[in-house]
């Protein structure tokens, strides 16, 4: 038994070496991936054209391959090129170099000012990059590199991929790259060097040639001509002749009127800091050879006065301060606050002791009194006492958010009519100029006219806002604003700033709501007046004669208006209130009746109705006559339909929803809606006695009245007119509200539009506003003036590419805009827009003054030099035609050289005696341009490597060399047909 368990016991291992290991599997993903993409064989380009590396199109394309659990992202970026494809393309030469090999030798795009770091050390129009996918990874040790570098030259080798693979190791900001590229027989080696201290040696040319040559180990003795292209980018940040034009705000300029950047209604423009930090020369020679200039440690023949290549980019400051920008996102923080009104300014700042008290039910009140309202002489100091005087009862004069000038002169800003000695009569001044090109911006913004109270107010708030107090001087002036409404609705006095008519749906609700006000204070006046003209005549009723006679005269005075067509309602408020007949509110039925001789309990047919007195009339209605007793017809004085704001329209829209569709639903939403048509019908009635529903439709609706030609018994054409279709159905409304109505003049009846009710609503809205609810209404008109500031700044600059972002932002901000909430996110978009708009215009201001465009006398000049400041700002690196003699480069060189004066006038004398004799610093100080902040060179050469009888292949080292960096990469070539 023992003997037979012991082979059980014994465990094999067995090491099967089929199975793909780690290293394997990832260089067979490798090899997937570049069959995927197609990167297979030899694939000849167009030879590349000269810039095209940075106006051609780059697209990349990515994918993530695993070393075992450690995650590299595989990434492809090539230069999108028209196809080359040919039927021939079989027929090419088996031992053709690579594209990338002979990309390595092309001068056309050798310092693109924006490509990839390797476009820029290699040249290469297409390559793959295999890098950590995770931005803390890095390939550190030098075994995990040289792994790396095997799998990619197996892969690429198993594949007959032409195209460079490249690999990057250490920590990504160091940029590190080692690469290969394999070709038929033969094979580029891409290596690089990365430092931060340079040897002495390598800071020349005569340096890095003796590294280039040693690398290469050329068997040949005359060694073929090397070719040389070197860059040396000088920087200017010393603007030593010029000072930043923008003057910063003067607080003090907005009490003593004088105009600047603080004066009310203008937002400030322009960089507080000049937006331009540095200005960047490239002198470039292109094309040298070795033996033609010296540059040692000792001597160097390159004078980059004398480089025929010069090139400028300037370096904007990161995020300028600028004012405009900084004003309207101070403005859009207020939206995210949430304290209210009382808490900012302190809930007794808002109490009022004694006969102050002024709640809604005295002011009801007050509609009782027989006595006709006191108007005080409007003035600002009325406009702030009750204010001032409730806040000084707490806090010192001196603790108020903003000071009395300040509240004055914004007060005086918003209510131009406080300043003028006489009384209100009851317009709003208007220019006659014509409106601006941009006045109509409002519709699409849903803000306000830029000449309204609204868009003044916004501008006010933003200022206050800035400057003045903050959150507290804003919640002050609002508070001074609500104050300023509801004594302007106590007296009678209209809103200046504000368009006449009902509110206008297009703009922001705050606006239609002081609209809403402005028709309220209007009816209100209009009902006043005609109160005291009917006292002053002692008129207390009305007789036929006497209303056909006003009728009369008030049709003459208005016949233009009337006259316009048939189905005109009636004349409007205005044109009757002030007349002898005066405005009963709510009377009860039995009244109305007695006193048009009727009892309570009769309808009242044709012929009771065509004895009573006719009340109401306007004027005659041409020469219509009513068709049952011939009588004339007359136009009848009428109510206006109640003006409406958007949110009570919506209100009232939810509430007839909320009815249903059934029938008895139906009917009663039918019966809402014709309280004007109901209203209409009684004061037609009125005005005109004994007549019929066929005589209302003439007038009120003449297409429902259809008359037709027919032949009577007498055999004479005669007309025949009869109701339409519609007016026919049985119990239709029309009918309905026909039977129920009364004669009851519009004087007399139940007012359509309740002009207290709805004041004290549009008061009580205002009141309980928040500074961010505040903010939110106001914001669009914020907008709305930042865009017209920034449109009417760049006309000054014409710059074409502001142009089109002016029309991104409008049509950006109108899609936003008018939604009811707009998205935070969505407007802070539209600001930092804006703001980037103004940095650009201020860049332009700021390179002009630097190059002096304005002061140029030669005409030729001056449009090189707007030409070259225009290319600066849109392209990010511009050829300086005629280099260091052109006119550019002439105000270039000026402006280096007053910055080594002042350098060298500013060194210390230490500095000075440290610099040796007299005659080193005579050297030192004639220097026009300092050192140069970076030193590129690229050589190139093509020579047989590794043996004299190899194939001549292109070898290439590209060195840069700056102040805290030096970096030399390398692609060297060899044949491997026999190696």
């Amino acid at each position: 038994m023992a003997a037979d368990s012991e082979p059980e016991s014994e465990v094999f291992e067995i090491t099967d070496f089929t199975t793909a290991s780690e290293w394997e599997r990832f260089i067979s993903k490798v090899e997937e991936v570049l069959n995927d993409w197609k990167l297979i064989g030899n694939s000849l380009g167009k030879p590349l054209e000269k810039g095209i590396f940075t106006s051609g199109t780059w697209e990349e394309k990515s994918d993530e391959i695993f070393f075992a659990d450690f995650k590299f992202t595989i990434t492809h970026h090539y230069l999108v090129q028209e196809s080359t494809d040919k039927e021939g393309r079989d027929e090419l030469l088996e031992d053709v170099i690579p594209q990338s090999m002979q990309d390595l030798l092309c001068m056309n795009n050798d310092f693109p000012p924006r490509a990839h770091c390797l476009v820029r050390w290699y040249g290469l129009r297409e390559f793959v990059v295999i890098a950590p996918a995770a931005h803390s990874d890095a390939v550190l040790s030098e075994s995990k590199c040289n792994l790396l570098l095997s799998s990619v030259s197996i892969a690429l080798g198993n594949t007959g991929c032409q195209v460079p693979l490249f690999v990057q190791i250490h920590h990504k900001w160091r940029r590190m790259y080692l690469g290969e590229c394999q070709g038929p027989g033969v094979r580029t080696d891409f290596e690089m060097v990365h430092l931060r201290k340079v040897p002495n040696q390598y800071t020349h040319l005569s340096g890095l040639l003796d590294i280039f040559k040693s690398k290469i180990g050329c068997p040949l003795t005359p060694l073929p001509p090397v070719s040389i292209a070197i860059r040396f980018t000088y920087v200017l940040q010393d603007w030593q002749q010029y000072f930043w034009p923008q003057q910063p705000p003067d607080i003090d300029a907005l009490v003593g009127g004088e105009v600047g950047g603080l004066e009310f209604g203008k937002l400030p423009f322009g960089a507080c800091e000049d937006p331009i930090s540095e200005l960047h020369l490239a002198t470039t020679w292109p094309h040298l050879t070795e033996g033609i200039i010296v540059d040692n440690d000792v001597y160097s023949d390159l004078d980059p006065i004398q480089a025929p290549h010069w090139s400028v980019r300037v370096r904007k400051a990161d995020n300028p301060q600028c004012l405009l920008g900084d004003f309207v996102t101070e403005f859009f923080k207020i939206c995210r606050r949430k304290e209210s009104t009382d808490e900012i300014l302190g809930r007794s700042t808002f109490e009022e002791e004694g006969k102050e008290i002024a709640d809604i039910t005295h002011a009801l009140s007050k509609l009782t009194e027989p006595t006709p309202v006191p108007i005080h002489k409007l003035s600002v100091s009325n406009m702030v006492h009750t204010a001032k005087k409730k806040i000084r009862k707490h806090r010192g004069v001196e603790e108020s958010p903003l000071n009395n000038d300040v509240l004055n002169t914004i007060l005086l800003f918003l209510f131009p009519d406080a300043a003028s000695e006489k009384q209100l009569d009851g317009t709003t001044s208007t220019d006659n100029n014509p409106p601006p090109e941009d006045y109509s911006l409002y519709n699409q913004f849903k803000s306000a006219p830029s000449d309204s109270l609204t868009y003044k107010l916004a501008l006010c708030l933003c200022m206050i806002n800035f400057y003045h107090g903050g959150l507290k001087g804003v919640a002050h002036l609002w508070q001074e604003f609500v104050l300023e409404m509801r004594f302007r609705w106590e007296n009678n006095f209209l809103i200046p700033g504000l368009a006449n008519g009902p509110p206008d749906l297009r703009c922001c609700l705050l606006h239609q709501k002081l609209q809403m006000l402005n028709c309220c204070i209007e009816r209100k006046k209009a009902r006043d007046e005609g109160k005291k003209t009917s006292a002053s005549d002692n008129v207390t009723n009305t007789y036929p004669g006497d209303a056909g006679k006003a009728g009369d005269q008030l049709g003459a005075d208005h016949l233009k208006d009337t006259e316009k067509e048939k189905g005109e309602v009636g004349k409007s408020w205005d044109s009757w209130s002030d007349s002898e007949e005066e405005f009963f509110e709510c009377l009860s039925d039995t009244e109305e009746l007695k006193g048009n001789g009727q009892e309570s309990g009769k309808k009242g047919g044709p012929r009771e109705m065509a004895n009573l007195k006719p009340e109401g009339r306007l004027h005659q209605h041409g020469k219509l006559t009513l068709l049952h007793n011939g009588e004339p017809l007359y136009i009848p004085v009428t109510q206006e339909p109640a003006p409406m704001t958007e949110d009570l329209l919506e209100e009232q829209s939810e509430v007839l929803a909320k009815l249903g569709t059934s029938a008895e639903g139906a009917h009663l939403r039918a019966r809402m809606q014709s309280a004007c048509l109901l209203s209409d019908m009684e004061s037609f009635k009125a005005a005109n006695p004994g007549c019929f529903l066929e005589d209302f439709v003439r007038w009120y609706s003449p297409r429902d009245y259809i008359e037709e030609e027919v032949i009577d018994e007498k055999g004479n054409v005669i007309l025949k007119g009869d109701l339409s279709a519609r007016m026919k159905i049985p119990s239709n409304m029309w009918v309905e509200a026909w039977e129920t109505a009364k004669p009851i003049p519009a004087r007399r009846q139940r007012r359509l539009f309740d002009d207290t009710r709805e004041a004290e609503k549009v008061l009580h809205y205002l009141a309980i506003q928040k500074p961010a609810d505040l903010a939110r209404h106001l914001l669009p008109c914020v907008i709305h003036a930042a865009v017209l500031k920034v449109k009417e700044e760049e006309s000054l600059e014409n710059i074409s590419s502001v142009k089109k972002i002016i029309k991104q932002i409008v049509s950006h901000s109108s899609k936003v805009l008018h939604f009811p909430n707009p998205e935070d996110k969505k407007l802070e978009e539209i600001i930092h827009q804006i703001t980037s708009v103004e940095a650009i215009i201020a860049r332009a201001r700021s390179l002009k003054a630097k190059f002096g465009t304005e002061k140029c006398e030669q005409e030729e000049e001056k449009e090189d030099l707007e030409r070259f400041v225009s290319c600066l700002l849109e392209q990010p690196e511009v050829l300086v035609t005629g280099a260091g003699r052109g006119h550019a480069g002439r105000i270039i060189h000026k402006l280096f050289v007053s910055a080594q004066r002042a350098a060298a006038m500013a060194l210390p004398e230490e500095e000075v005696k440290r610099m040796g004799s007299p005659e080193e610093r005579r050297q030192n100080s004639v220097s026009d341009f300092p050192p140069p902040a970076g030193r590129e060179l690229i050589l190139r050469t093509t020579v047989p490597r590794p043996a004299p009888y190899s194939k001549a292949l292109p070898q290439r080292m590209y060195s840069v060399l700056t102040k805290e960096d030096f970096r030399l990469a390398g692609a060297f070539s060899s044949d491997t047909s026999f190696f």
